[in-house]
């Protein structure tokens, strides 16, 4: 097995040319010693995907909440104990994922359909999404944040882009919703979540990716494919605008320009 604390592997191929294999782990994320959730992703960036998942799930409302974040590894894993004052908790109706969350899909776990689909609430402001141009800009861009998905063709990226369309800060990991947690759990860590900017992902978009970025100040979710119709109705109903590439071209849904 490899060690807990490697993001990939390197395999001999017929030929002798070298591949690389990205890792996927279990994390199980805890609060104050007790377990919330437990997930597979790329082991790197754990304490931005731990602080990104409670905010993205609303447990939290700033990271300011968090006095730390333990990381121990185990033979069957690590683990992400975030410890925080109990008042935080106290009274709040945590949605306890109790199967393992797969690092493909950001539903794994929940217990009934209430849970399946959170509306956070609709965002305030006026927030002038960015041209095609930036957008396309972005897109070109992320892959030279992408080092992991370099060396092994697997790996998701979320990325937090200037409105002029500059890469900025990069997640990877295995799973779409997991690279977008590191990223906004980053964001929150440098208290950068009321920045002026735009999320572009290199995925599809589906509602949870919309959920997700909804807790941000973005003025546009951009995706490298397009979104599902429910990722549609949420992008409208909370006032995310979204896009997604079409070869040299950018396609706005819900922008107002559209």
């Amino acid at each position: 097995m490899a060690d807990f604390s490697d993001t990939k592997r390197d395999i001999s191929l017929p030929g002798g040319s070298v591949w690389g294999i990205a890792e996927e782990v279990p994390v199980e994320i805890g609060f104050n010693g007790t377990a919330w959730t437990v997930m597979m992703a790329t082991p790197a960036d754990l304490e931005d995907l731990a602080i990104g998942l409670a905010l993205t799930e609303q447990i939290i409302t700033s990271a300011a909440a968090v006095e730390s974040v333990d990381l121990e590894v185990y033979p069957e894993g690590v683990t992400a104990d975030i410890r925080i004052a109990p008042e935080v908790l106290a009274g709040k109706a945590i949605r306890r994922r109790t199967l393992d969350g797969q690092s493909g899909c950001g539903l794994c776990g929940v217990e009934t359909l209430a849970e399946a689909i959170r509306r956070p609430a609709p965002r305030s402001g006026n927030r002038a999404p960015p041209g095609k141009p930036a957008i396309m800009k972005a897109f070109t861009g992320l892959a030279a944040g992408q080092p992991l998905n370099a060396a092994t063709r697997s790996v998701h990226a979320a990325a937090w882009c200037a409105p002029d369309g500059t890469v900025g800060l990069v997640r990877e990991d295995v799973g779409r919703h997991n690279a977008l947690d590191k990223l906004v759990g980053a964001l929150a860590r440098m208290n950068q979540l009321e920045d002026d900017g735009f999320i572009v992902v290199s995925s599809r978009c589906s509602f949870e990716l919309v959920c997700k970025a909804a807790i941000t100040n973005a003025s546009l979710l951009a995706t490298v494919s397009a979104p599902t119709g429910l990722a549609l109705d949420l992008s409208r109903e909370l006032g995310l605008p979204l896009a997604c590439r079409s070869g040299e071209d950018a396609i706005l849904f819900n922008s107002g320009t559209d």
